[in-house]
């Protein structure tokens, strides 16, 4: 195991999320200031590409994280059997879902099972399918969009860990994405059924939908996974924006079996774009 990912057992994981939550949703201008001025002498971010490109005008650090972009800076592949990027990014893994197992890293399966809470009707659904599992570097992009059209069909809250999903974690610690906080979206879509899990991690004070709000601000009592009723029944187009993060974090993609071919250029460690095509419907 990695040092990075030993000392995270130790770590107050929660509770220093908790107050990255606080500070980086501060208007006072010194403190946005200081984060900012921190931030951007360690990464390289293109602000170019956003609708205010000053980064020093934004209301918050988290406000600048969380940035919009400019119209057509990311067009959406408009073929109606292209499943598209959702994120900015880097494909952790993806490929076949194998009977209950999602591939993680070299050596290291998690099960569908676990990742859906339990879920035994979504993991059947699912099982045999196939999965992408894309990493949001802090520089990225942080708003997600839909990779296809689709309906809402079910949104569960899931407690859990938070620890970093970076590539070095991702191959220390086994069942990562299953043991650490996420929120499951089910979508029906004209090619089956369709998840997009956004999971949480360290830093992550919040994760945001577009349909069903800021789903978990610090703290949460419960550790029970829950059912969000709020905007089950809401279509999205692709393209349509789904929510955000703060700071970097995953998602992860489901499709049933034989619904989908990923695009060869689709593989570990490839960077992917907002809208561009990983996927093409399989036609039968």
């Amino acid at each position: 195991m990695s040092w990075f990912a030993a000392l995270q057992h130790t770590l107050p994981k929660h509770a220093l999320s908790r107050v990255i939550y606080s500070v980086a949703r501060s208007e006072t201008r010194w403190i946005r200031n200081t984060f900012l001025r921190i931030f951007l002498s360690n990464y390289r971010v293109n602000m170019t590409e956003a609708v205010q490109p000053d980064p020093f005008a934004y209301r918050s650090f988290n406000d600048f994280f969380t940035r919009a972009l400019r119209p057509g800076v990311r067009p959406i592949a408009a073929e109606t059997d292209v499943v598209v990027s959702p994120v900015d990014g880097t494909v952790s893994q993806r490929g076949p879902i194998e009977d209950d197992l999602l591939l993680q890293a070299k050596g290291h399966h998690y099960s569908l099972l676990d990742l859906l809470a339990g879920d035994a009707e979504a993991a059947a659904t699912y099982r045999g399918g196939s999965f992408a599992c894309i990493y949001l570097a802090p520089y990225n992009y942080h708003r997600i969009h839909m990779p296809y059209a689709g309906t809402a069909r079910d949104n569960i809250y899931v407690p859990g860990e938070l620890f970093s999903v970076n590539t070095a974690t991702a191959r220390a610690l086994p069942r990562l994405f299953a043991r650490n906080e996420r929120l499951i979206c089910d979508f029906t879509t004209p090619i089956g059924r369709m998840a997009v899990i956004l999971v949480g991690a360290l830093f992550v004070g919040s994760i945001e939908t577009v349909h069903c709000s800021e789903v978990n601000p610090p703290p949460r009592r419960s550790k029970d996974p829950t059912r969000i009723a709020t905007g089950l029944g809401r279509h999205f187009a692709k393209g349509d924006e789904l929510g955000r993060f703060n700071m970097g974090s995953t998602v992860i993609l489901l499709f049933e079996r034989n619904r989908i071919a990923w695009e060869p250029t689709l593989v570990p460690e490839s960077t992917v774009q907002l809208g561009r095509p990983i996927a093409r419907a399989v036609t039968t």
